[in-house]
Order: structure tokens, then C-alpha cells, then sequence
């Protein structure tokens, strides 16, 4: 029911319930990971309900992304990988090294422990499912990994369905074009994919730089490299680019 609601977040609202039943968890969220850009949230859920974990996430989306344990594992994944295998990945609070990841993101949201379940529902794309666990709790116990791995299958069915009908569609022709942009040069950077990203949206630089959380003119160095690994130089060329017919 949740994944035909309006609301984005009811999903994660409702994951939330289904796990607080058993276990002491306070906020969950559901990130995509697409084409090698900054993730998008997806869903959120929070106990204190309010802006303030839809905030977390998007500081992280911003900032933090490439240091996640998650990232780590989705970039080494085999191109191979069957769509419908899960990982589930645990990351507690003294393992990020980075002291402005940890405490933007487990400080200051009082968090001490993550559980997420990745998968990949179609080529270039992954989602996150993080279970996250308020510090008055520490860290999640071999049952309770039992627990969750126990409804991962559930979870994961219920996370690609609503990223079909709600999260595929909603990314309009521009997602489209990153994907083919990409599989023409797999060497472009995550920050120069976020760059392509909003100009293929028709974004300015200082509305790029703002969503990247970085000075508009490193928004024009990023676009530069970009367009040397491309062989253009201009956002014609880019769009032309896009709309070539790939090869078979």
C-alpha cells in the first residue's frame, strides 16, 4: 500500500514500523544510486518526524556520499552481479574515519549503527535500504542481523517496485542521456557526471554548484574535464552526443 501512495516517504515509514516491531530502530531511509551521480533520496522516515532526516541525507548526498561503506561495495561490484542479489552491509559510527561524515551524519541525528540492504535494479543503478540505530542501543547483534535479513527479500521487492513506478519516470529524459553519456566514457568522475547531470537539466552553474555544495567555478572546471573525456566542448555537442544511436 505504501509504495502506491503519493507521499515519497511513506515507504520508509512503513519499513520503519514493520522493523520497530521487533527491533530499536529510529530512521530509515532509501537512496538511489544512479549512474555513477550523487544519490537521490528516494524515501525517508524519521520517529521525530519533521525535515530534519530528509536534511541528513541530502548534507550526506552532498558531501559525504563517496565516503560510505556503501559506495565501496557498489563500486566494486561486478558488472555481472545477478539484479536480484542483496548485500546487507553494517558501517557503526567508530568506523568512518572522516570526523565531518561522522558527525554530520551519526552525531548529530545521535545515530550509532547502519544496516543497509543494496541491490541493483537495473544496469547503473543501485538502492540502498539504511536501517539506522539511535545511539541508547549500540550496535545492531547477531540476532537482530538475523531479523533483518530475515524481511530483506521483502524490503527489496517493496524498494525496486516503488523506484519503477515512482523513481524511474520521475527522472525524466535527462537520467536517460547521463546513463548513454556514461556508457560512452566509463572513466568520467562522480562530480563530473553531477556537472553533465544538471547541464543535460538545464541547470546554470550556480544552480549546479548549489545542489553540489561547491563554488560555481569548480562547476565549470568539473564541465571542462567532462567535455576533454568526451572530445567536445560545447553543450551542443553534448546534447548531439546523446542523441547519437548507440552501437549494438
Amino acid at each position: 500500500m505504501s509504495i502506491s501512495q503519493p507521499d515519497a516517504d511513506a515507504l520508509a515509514a512503513s519499513m520503519l514500523k514493520t522493523v520497530g516491531d521487533a527491533l530499536p530502530v529510529s530512521q530509515c531511509t532509501i537512496f538511489a544510486y544512479e549512474f555513477d551521480a550523487r544519490p537521490r533520496t528516494v524515501s525517508a522516515a524519521d520517529h521525530r518526524g519533521g525535515r530534519f532526516l530528509r536534511d541528513v541525507a541530502e548534507r550526506y548526498a552532498t558531501h559525504f556520499y563517496a565516503l560510505d561503506g556503501n559506495r565501496a561495495i557498489i563500486g566494486r561490484a561486478p558488472r555481472a552481479q545477478a539484479r536480484d542479489a542483496l548485500v546487507l552491509h553494517q558501517q557503526r559510527s567508530e568506523e568512518i574515519e572522516n570526523e565531518a561524515y561522522r558527525a554530520a551524519c551519526y552525531a548529530q541525528p545521535n545515530v550509532s549503527d547502519r544496516l543497509s540492504l543494496l541491490m541493483r535494479p537495473v544496469d547503473s543503478v543501485w538502492l540502498s535500504i539504511n536501517l539506522y540505530r539511535d545511539s541508547a542501543y549500540g550496535s545492531f547483534a547477531a540476532g537482530e542481523l538475523e531479523y533483518v535479513e530475515s524481511v530483506a527479500h521483502l524490503f527489496a521487492h517493496a524498494a525496486k517496485s516503488h523506484y519503477a513506478l515512482n523513481g524511474q519516470h520521475q527522472q525524466g529524459p535527462a537520467a536517460a542521456m547521463l546513463a548513454r553519456v556514461r556508457r560512452a566514457c566509463p572513466q568520467l568522475t562522480p562530480r563530473e557526471l553531477d556537472v553533465l547531470r544538471g547541464t543535460l537539466e538545464g541547470a546554470s552553474a550556480v544552480e549546479i554548484a548549489a545542489r553540489m555544495g561547491v563554488k560555481p567555478a569548480s562547476v565549470v572546471t568539473y564541465q571542462k574535464r567532462a567535455y576533454a573525456r568526451l572530445g567536445i566542448s560545447s553543450q551542443r555537442q553534448l546534447f548531439a552526443l546523446c542523441m547519437q544511436q548507440e552501437r549494438a
